[in-house]
């Protein structure tokens, strides 16, 4: 997991060394808990919420819930990304309810007492019938959120700290990612799902291939390596008696044959030209910006999966692909044996993350272990400990 400072890797091998146990249950189900981690982590770090053209043109919005809080992001006359808690600094009314739209006028107005708001967030009028204004009514403005984008991604931030800019925080990791044209990618493909499980199980299940074998026989067959439990040669603690194998079983990539994540492991959109030869034969790259996106960045195009929380046990789960504006205009494109391939192995995670989430019920069960393979699970698990504490 390449956003999360390693712990327990050693030179020779990336497993753990000694047993690690698991968070407790209850950080899993309890309401409570939930609500601390909304505060602690979900609200204090940079979430990604949107690419920056599902904003097109001035006064075109769109309304997201990030936990309990809604907000309102949008562009305004100057084309300047702008955000803002959904709320009217009037009463509290909530401002917009649609999901997406262009504002009218170029102003905010609340339904319930007409109060107008321009897109920078400042009071404008209200139905005053002829009585002078006063002064707290004039200085109103709308809450205020931290907005940046970032290689055509938009992220919030709800501190109200002045943050580091995500640009700072991701550029190490993402410069992996150099030969992958993140800023002018789009949108070919968008689609959301609600898991009844916790954020957290979703990002553990990321982390670890232990499960590969037993819930993605298809996924093994196109990355053999995953058949093996494991999804970095160094995960094997006796990596070194294959290190000469070519073979992908051992040092990881597509099967002989394949060119891409897809149903038929062809490609379905123009490659990306700057990859060396090892990413095109690698075939998929991680890149994971907890809490809320991870990115896998394939030959041809670049998948996005983002989670926001919804509750405890509740997790809504947004998926887009991204390919080069030319793969979008070529004649005959069909990004849907991509989209196939993937949906087939997120519902496989899905149904076995919401499994997770029914047994940690159990009152016998208040923490696990880790296997060594687990060892970016710890990482992540040691992650979140940390950020509770800060």
């Amino acid at each position: 997991m390449n956003a999360l400072s390693p712990e327990t890797e050693v030179a020779d091998w990336n497993g753990l060394r000694r047993v690690e146990s698991t968070l407790p249950s209850r950080f899993y189900t309890d309401t409570a808990h939930f609500q601390l981690e909304l505060e602690k982590i979900w609200y204090r770090n940079w979430t990604y919420l949107c690419r920056a053209d599902a904003l097109l043109g001035a006064r075109s919005f769109r309304t997201f819930r990030l936990g309990t809080q809604s907000l309102l992001i949008l562009r305004d006359e100057a084309g300047q990304l702008r955000a803002f808690h959904n709320t009217c600094a009037h009463r509290g009314a909530q401002l917009c309810s649609e999901a997406s739209g262009h504002l009218p006028g170029g102003a905010i107005t609340c339904r319930y007492h007409a109060f107008s708001y321009g897109l920078d967030g400042r009071f404008l009028r209200r139905p005053a019938h002829a009585r002078p204004e006063s002064e707290g009514i004039r200085n109103l403005k709308l809450h205020a959120v931290q907005i940046k984008e970032w290689q055509g991604f938009v992220f919030v931030n709800l501190s109200t700290q002045t943050v580091a800019d995500p640009a700072t925080f991701f550029q190490a990791d993402a410069a992996t990612l150099r030969n992958w044209p993140l800023a002018r990618l789009r949108v070919a493909h968008a689609q959301e799902r609600t898991v009844r499980t916790n954020w957290k199980i979703l990002w553990e299940n990321y982390n670890e291939c232990l499960h590969c074998p037993g819930v993605h026989p298809s996924l093994g067959r196109l990355v053999p390596i995953y058949r093996r439990g494991i999804m970095e040669p160094k995960d094997d603690p006796n990596w070194q008696a294959h290190a000469d194998n070519p073979e992908p079983e051992f040092r990881g990539g597509l099967r002989a044959g394949a060119a891409t994540w897809s149903t038929d492991g062809k490609l379905h959109g123009i490659p990306f030209p700057q990859l060396t030869a090892r990413e095109r034969q690698l075939g998929y790259h991680y890149l994971s910006f907890p809490p809320s996106l991870y990115l896998v960045a394939h030959t041809d195009y670049v998948r996005v999966v983002r989670y926001l929380p919804l509750g405890p046990d509740l997790t809504q789960v947004h998926a887009e692909w991204l390919l080069a504006p030319e793969s979008l205009a070529e004649q005959g494109f069909d990004i849907q044996p991509c989209v196939d391939f993937v949906n087939e192995v997120m519902g496989e995670d899905a149904g076995v993350c919401e499994l997770t989430q029914q047994g940690l019920q159990s009152i016998a069960h208040a923490t696990g272990v880790l296997a060594p393979e687990e060892y970016d699970v710890f990482k992540f698990q040691s992650w979140v400990r940390a950020e509770l504490a800060r």
